[in-house]
């Protein structure tokens, strides 16, 4: 902060109304105006004033400081497009919501490319101004407000400025005119533009040299290779991420180079007629026409060699053997910046040719004799004799000598090499690859799937050591069948084989063959499996026999090729009942003791090497009762009968012996009794039989169940009755009485006989029982219920032949 002059007068504005220290500044103010020229003076109102700033600080900081930044908008003004010198204006504008009065303090940050290039502090709403004037195109790019207020922040959308239009650059050199060997300096600017710059100097179309700078201006040194007039230019780059922008042309600055009077000689002996071995003297020097020599070198090399052959101040010699076909050399000179050389060619004549090396026979097995021939085709004769030449083989490092160059060697997988050699001059043949070939071996024969009847199955042969190509033959009793050749390292021969006759026993054997070599393998005997038919399921004992307590068996049958793997299973279960493996073509399922569980429905699955799951039909088996339960239930019926039948018959006998022990005691009356001694003899009828029925005799009744204690006298006859039952019939009239209120006791006759036999035991010492032929109906009725074919008469017989 500027502190101002003792000597002149400052307006200090008033605080405002209503603030707490309005007297005291005024106070401070007048005193201020009294005693201007007193530095003192100035000290207090700057104390005031920072007091009165903390004061309303204190005042704002109490106040609420919630807010909310709603917006933030960058434009450019007047275009995002502009020509080059344009003035732009970047505007930020932002829109912030707070609560109260109070004063915020704003951040504005502006960014170019992510990259921060004007930063701004305020407490004022106003809209941030960023200025470009004059815009280049280092200008362009991508531009971001970002306004930010107590932590928090918020960016505009980014905005794209592009400046078009570059200055030209221009050229200039600090000399036109060069001799060889002399350097130039080249200044190229590009005015008024700003950034980071590339500037590239050309002589025609070749570059000579570029600068990277932030200037607009560089400098390069040049050189020049070669004499006469070079037309140069220059052109720069701005960097403008993330492309660069490039310029136009400079001027043309035309440069000229002059030559000097010195230059290398280069000087070779012989130069023709040069054979392979011949000796090459080689000289390289410097004519200098009088200039000063102490800053020259001088160079001699030769094409293919990475080193000089020599080198000196101002010449130089080097001696050697002439090889072929063609040597090529260079005599270079150098004085500072200026190089110049000579190259010259030399053409040499083939001594002899390179060697070549063959090998017979062209295949060979290991082990085996063969012969190797060494031999230059072509020699000079106006300067070699043939004999002259002579050949070694090399084999692993073994060298053998052999003027001929015909070698005798074994078959074995190595590398040979020829070489030949003569008057110092030493060829060598390309790589001879002996590979020879191993015999095949014994091939192996073997199945790669099952030989199922009538269907296509492959027969494998491969021998494990020999030579490609092998040529492998299948036989078949004999017969050739196939042949193929397998050119392929661990690839085996596959034959298809198809057998259509079951009864058919295959002998198949392998031929391999490579080259001269021939091994067969052994034999191999192929029967075809013979897929599994439909299985029949039998049951044992028949499916009508089969009853509790009996032994079952389900039998399971197929045609075909043994191994048979058998599964029987009841319709419900979900696991087999029993799974067995048969070399046979059938095999049962045993049931120790079958009981009712065992019903069902059963059937059986067989399978063999065919993988062929083949079923039965389901069988329907019944468990029938066992014979001793019918018996058992028949006897139980019969008895039951039986008892009803004695039950029926005892009840029938003793209701004839109650009457007959009753006889004595009946009379018969007159069919009109007397009115004093009057019989009435009522029945009451029942549903099917009389229940009851009682006598009344001079109006007292007496029924036929009331109990009757037998008389002693009677003892004594019931003692000598004789064992023939006694039959007495009874009759009874009944009267007709006058009384409509009477009726009939009987349906048809009235008069009713009744059965009576006496028990010769005597009467019975309980009840007195009285029965009929209603009874007996009633109770053979009931037998016949059950029997459904006993009828009443026949039950009154079996009752009497049971008594007696």
């Amino acid at each position: 902060m500027m502190v101002p002059a003792p000597a002149q007068h400052i307006n200090t504005p008033r605080p405002p109304a209503g603030s707490g220290v309005t007297h005291t500044v005024l106070a401070l103010q007048d005193r201020r105006h009294q005693f201007s020229s007193d530095r003192m003076g100035l000290l207090l109102l700057l104390a005031s004033t920072l007091l009165c700033g903390c004061i309303q600080s204190g005042i704002v900081a109490s106040e609420d400081t919630s807010f909310k930044i709603s917006s933030v908008t960058l434009t450019i003004e007047p275009a995002e497009e502009v020509p080059r010198n344009t003035n732009v204006t970047l505007r930020c504008q932002t829109k912030v919501l707070t609560s109260g009065s109070m004063a915020l303090t704003r951040k504005y940050t502006i960014f170019k490319e992510n990259r921060i290039v004007h930063t701004k502090m305020t407490e004022s709403s106003d809209d941030v101004l960023y200025l470009l004037p004059e815009a280049r195109v280092s200008n362009n790019g991508k531009y971001v407000c970002q306004l930010t207020i107590e932590g928090e922040a918020l960016s505009s959308q980014p905005k794209k400025l592009k400046v078009m239009g570059l200055s030209k650059p221009t050229l200039h050199l600090n000399r036109t005119y060069l001799t060889e060997g002399d350097t130039v300096t080249a200044t190229c600017s590009a005015p008024g533009e700003t950034g980071v710059f590339g500037f590239y100097f050309y002589d025609d179309s070749v570059e000579l040299g570029d600068v990277q700078t932030d200037s607009n201006r560089a400098q390069s040194t040049l050189h020049f290779t070669t004499l006469g007039p070079h037309r140069l230019h220059c052109f720069y780059t701005v960097d403008n991420m993330p492309v660069d922008v490039k310029s136009e042309e400079s001027n043309e600055v035309i440069v000229t180079v002059r030559g000097l009077s010195i230059k290398p000689v280069l000087e070779i002996s012989p130069e023709n007629n040069v054979y392979e071995g011949d000796p090459l003297n080689i000289s390289c020097r410097v004519e200098t026409s009088g200039l000063n020599s102490e800053n020259i070198e001088v160079y001699l090399s030769q094409d293919g060699n990475s080193r000089w052959l020599s080198m000196g101040k101002t010449n130089t010699k080097h001696r050697m053997t002439a090889t072929g076909p063609q040597l090529t050399f260079e005599c270079m000179m150098t004085m500072e910046h200026l190089k110049k050389s000579e190259r010259r060619n030399v053409t040499v004549i083939e001594l002899f040719s390179a060697p070549v090396l063959t090998m017979s026979p062209a295949e060979v097995f290991q082990e085996e004799p063969m012969t190797l021939t060494c031999r230059s085709e072509k020699v000079a004769s106006e300067k070699l004799n043939r004999d002259e030449l002579s050949y070694y083989l090399s084999s692993n490092q073994s060298f053998a000598s052999n003027g001929s160059g015909v070698f005798k060697v074994k078959a074995l997988k190595t590398d040979h090499i020829c070489i030949a050699q003569a008057r110092g001059i030493r060829k060598t043949s390309k790589v001879l690859k002996v590979h020879p070939k191993v015999a095949v071996s014994v091939p192996k024969i073997s199945l790669q799937d099952k030989p199922i009847l009538e269907q296509p199955f492959h027969v494998l042969c491969q021998s494990a050591v020999g030579s490609l190509p092998i040529t492998y033959i299948l036989y078949s009793n004999s017969t050739k069948l196939k042949e193929t050749v397998v050119h392929l390292p661990n690839q085996t021969a596959l034959f298809t084989v198809v057998i259509y006759n079951a009864k058919e026993l295959g002998s198949y054997k392998c031929e391999a063959r490579n080259g001269g070599k021939r091994m067969q393998s052994e034999e191999l005997v192929i029967s075809a499996i013979v897929p599994l038919s439909r299985p029949t399921l039998t049951v044992l004992p028949d499916l009508s026999d089969i009853s509790e307590g009996d032994q079952l068996n389900l039998i399971c049958a197929v045609n075909g090729t043994p191994p048979v793997t058998f599964r029987w299973y009841r319709e419900g279960d979900k696991h087999p009942l029993r799974i067995t493996t048969s070399a046979e073509t059938f095999k049962d399922y045993e049931v120790a003791v079958v009981s009712k569980q065992h019903s069902g429905l059963y059937y059986c699955e067989a399978e063999n090497r065919a993988s062929i799951m083949v079923r039965s039909n389901p069988v329907d088996i019944d468990v029938r009762m066992a014979l001793w339960k019918k018996a058992m239930i028949g006897g139980i019926v019969f008895l039951f009968i039986l008892l009803v039948v004695t039950a029926g018959c005892v009840l029938h006998y003793r209701s004839k012996r109650g009457k007959r022990e009753r006889a004595p005691e009946l009379s018969v009356k007159p069919s009109s009794p007397k009115s004093d001694d009057s019989l009435t003899v009522t029945l009451t009828h029942g549903t099917e039989v009389y229940k009851s029925a009682s006598v009344r005799v001079n109006r007292s009744a007496v029924s036929v169940w009331t109990e009757r204690k037998p008389e002693a006298d009677n003892e004594e006859d019931h003692s000598t009755v004789s064992n023939e039952p006694d039959v007495e019939y009874t009759e009874v009239v009944h009267p007709r009485s006058a009384e409509a209120a009477r009726a009939p006791l009987r349906r048809g006759t009235d008069t009713v006989y009744s059965e009576l036999q006496n028990s010769t035991h005597g009467p019975p010492e309980g009840h007195d029982y009285v029965s009929n032929t209603r009874d007996t109906q009633h109770i053979c009725s009931f037998s016949d219920q059950i029997l459904g074919s006993v009828n009443s008469n026949s039950c009154i017989h079996a009752c009497r032949t049971t008594v007696m």
